[in-house]
């Protein structure tokens, strides 16, 4: 195996968790050339991983034409294996092009298992391990190279710009910081923001950074509680200095969110609150997981939909502050 190709255009988290594969890659075939397809609004988070020798940035506004571009440009690299992580319609495009070519390469495809998806969500029959884990499905289809899972729970190794660094380096050096991830991209994975402030109020010894976008102001609202501790980064830093931020953090606290899987690929230990989604459990064993066990559960792929409980949020709001705070100190103090 000389050249090697990894199909995955996005989003932030599934590039998160697929990233644990390039070093698996790496260990089988040292002398490999790596490269990755990816959207060109995440190609920053690719280029991280210093086992990567090459980004190929798709810009979604080329459309059909800029694709079809793309995919002649790849066949003349002449790769001798691909591996499609994502198995849409724009890897579908690619792969017919690249397979036509000769020598075609050794192809692998990470099943979205959609019958199973139709099973779970519309008829409540389960088939998926329990719990499902985004990065074990990313690294099974390699067994057909000959490439076994990974057992060591920090998959991946970062260079990250010293000036991200040194930006974060003052909101949690010297102090006993916990990160607060409290958005989602949708709403009904999110933690209650009064459950947020409450953990704050209960855990008057420690020191919060919280993280987020731009779009979320509700952030402040838990810098109110305690001005003097709490430090409210929400679309202050990028997402490469956040991930930056993470890499030094003594304890992350999220739900199903991109940011909870940094942590996980990178070793670093965090409290996942995992409520209404399927797939976004973590690996590593650094990271414990707290969830209320329910009937309804899982009842949506990434948040979407709406509640069956009577309590909106009811597998959210019954993982209290208190317990999380209590969690939180273990995990400190191991």
């Amino acid at each position: 195996m000389k050249k090697v190709l990894i199909i995955r255009f996005s989003s932030f988290g599934d590039i998160v968790q697929c990233s644990s594969v390039v070093e698996l890659i790496r260990q089988k075939f040292p002398d490999a050339r790596i490269d990755w397809v990816t959207r060109s609004d995440f190609d920053y988070l690719v280029k991280l991983n210093h086992d990567i020798n090459h980004v190929w940035s798709f810009n979604k506004k080329a459309g059909f034409k800029g694709l079809i571009e793309l995919a002649f440009k790849l066949r003349k690299e002449s790769y001798d294996c691909v591996y499609d992580a994502h198995n849409n319609l724009r890897s579908s495009v690619l792969s017919f092009i690249l397979r036509s070519a000769f020598p075609s390469p050794y192809w692998v495809t990470r099943s979205k298992e959609r019958f199973k998806r139709i099973l779970l969500f519309t008829f409540r029959i389960n088939l998926f391990p329990k719990p499902f884990k985004g990065i074990h499905s990313y690294e099974a289809p390699l067994i057909k190279w000959g490439i076994t899972p990974h057992a060591d729970p920090k998959l991946v190794t970062w260079d990250f710009n010293p000036a991200a660094l040194e930006k974060v380096s003052p909101y949690i050096q010297g102090k006993k910081s916990i990160v607060l991830v409290p958005s989602a991209a949708w709403e009904m994975k999110r933690w209650p923001l009064d459950h947020w402030k409450k953990l704050i109020q209960v855990m008057p010894e420690v020191h919060f950074v919280v993280l987020g976008g731009k779009e979320d102001h509700f952030c402040e609202d838990l810098k109110k509680v305690a001005p003097e501790r709490v430090e409210n980064l929400a679309g202050k830093l990028s997402l490469v200095e956040s991930c930056a931020l993470i890499s030094r953090s003594e304890l992350v606290i999220s739900a199903d969110t991109g940011l909870l899987h940094v942590a996980d690929v990178l070793g670093i230990k965090a409290l996942s609150l995992m409520g209404p989604t399927a797939f976004g459990f973590t690996t590593g064993p650094q990271i414990k997981t707290l969830e209320i066990e329910l009937p309804c559960r899982p009842c949506t792929k990434d948040g979407r939909g709406s509640c069956s409980q009577q309590v909106y949020q009811r597998c959210m709001v019954e993982i209290t502050p208190e317990k999380v705070a209590d969690e939180a100190r273990l995990l400190i103090r191991g």
